[in-house]
């Protein structure tokens, strides 16, 4: 009986964890440039999800911020030839 609150609670626990950033990309100049920066981002661990677009060249992460930093995420593009700041 103790597992099934917990569940729940835990469901619960997790949504609000979840942060979105968008993030403006430089450098993407082609139909696979997305892709690069998709697959940058997504390989680090708390990156749950990545929407990465040509036009406008920008990257939209779904994040746990207590395992992944906007830093990190901007690293990331960088080291990829990616260039990246927070949109807005």
């Amino acid at each position: 009986m103790g597992d099934k609150p917990a569940a729940p609670y835990a469901t619960m626990a997790q949504a609000p964890a979840s942060k979105q950033i968008t993030l403006a990309v430089e450098n993407m100049t082609c139909g696979t440039c997305p892709i690069t920066v998709r697959k940058s981002l997504e390989r680090l661990p708390g990156v749950s999800s990545v929407k990465t677009t040509l036009e406008p060249p920008e990257a939209v992460v779904i994040y746990n911020p207590a395992k992944v930093s906007i830093e990190q995420m901007m690293n990331a593009t960088k080291e990829a030839g990616y260039p990246s700041k927070p949109k807005g």
